[in-house]
């Protein structure tokens, strides 16, 4: 897909950099917001060299009223990235079950942490075994590495600038929790069932296939259909701020790397009660 490789990566390609003198950086960030946990699957196989980054403690912060899945303290972030081998201006791959979402989120961690050079496994896991590719269950001690977190290089919004963003005139929020959660017929997770008034549903099987994402010209246009014209500001939440980073990322590959996250999500705006929420199909409710 042109113009998609400092966001992506194949399988393929993936394996031929490794066998480089100096490789980039692996992250297995396999992750279920159900469990088991994603180490139980990097121990019973994983990219060799990669090394295993929980999503849940690493990457993201404890949770609570900022979200289930908040952004995490820049220190131990970094801690935690040096710990994995991450050296300043270093490519990183992460990869994880193949679904997309939680690499999508390391990916977006690390951008947001001001490490541009990350890329995601297109297709995760699954796409290293479906070409045939080696794994290993040995855990590598990488040599700490000396990454600097710096946060704010990409954008964030809080619960009042989403509210600001879904209301206005010239500007979209996308929620990309499947229909029946926006419509607040159901809610699995947290304790109140709607979606932001003003928010536009787009859920993530729309413009995401088991992982993949299409060429750019088709996620142009799946976005438009939603709203999101050239110039107009976008952002995106989901349930915790996990799926709604992969929205981001299917945004810079449609060309909108001005595309901001939500971080709390769903999570962060029903924590506080006195905020408005909309039921039924429509933005307004």
């Amino acid at each position: 897909m042109p113009g998609t490789e400092d966001l992506l990566v194949e399988a393929d390609r993936l394996a031929v950099e490794l066998d480089r003198a100096d490789p980039p950086t692996l992250l297995d960030v396999r992750w279920r917001l159900a469990g088991p946990p994603g180490r139980d699957d990097y121990a019973a196989g994983h990219l060799p060299g990669a090394v295993f980054v929980d999503l849940d403690t690493a990457l993201c912060g404890p949770p609570g009223y900022a979200g289930r899945h908040p952004l995490p303290d820049p220190a131990a972030l970094q801690a935690a990235l040096r710990a994995a081998g991450v050296r300043a201006g270093h490519p990183v791959v992460v990869y994880d079950g193949g679904d997309g979402m939680a690499a999508a989120r390391a990916w977006w961690t690390l951008r947001w942490a001001g490490h541009r050079p990350v890329r995601l496994l297109h297709g995760g896991f699954p796409a290293w075994l479906a070409a045939g590719l080696p794994t290993s269950t040995a855990e590598p001690a990488p040599a700490p590495g000396d990454v600097q977190v710096r946060p704010g290089a990409l954008p964030v919004l809080d619960a009042g600038e989403a509210a600001r963003l879904a209301a206005a005139d010239e500007g979209v929020l996308l929620d990309v929790r499947a229909a029946p959660r926006y419509r607040g017929e159901t809610e699995p997770i947290d304790p109140v069932a709607g979606h932001v008034p003003g928010a536009v549903n787009l859920p993530a099987g729309e413009y995401v296939v088991e992982g993949r994402f299409p060429a750019a010209d088709a996620l142009r246009e799946r976005f438009a259909a939603a709203g999101v014209a050239d110039g107009v500001p976008v952002g995106a939440y989901c349930g915790s701020g996990v799926t709604a980073a992969q929205a981001v990322l299917a945004l810079h590959v449609a060309g909108r790397p001005d595309a901001a996250l939500y971080v709390g999500s769903w999570s962060n705006w029903v924590a506080d009660p006195s905020r408005p929420v909309a039921t039924g199909a429509t933005p307004a409710g």
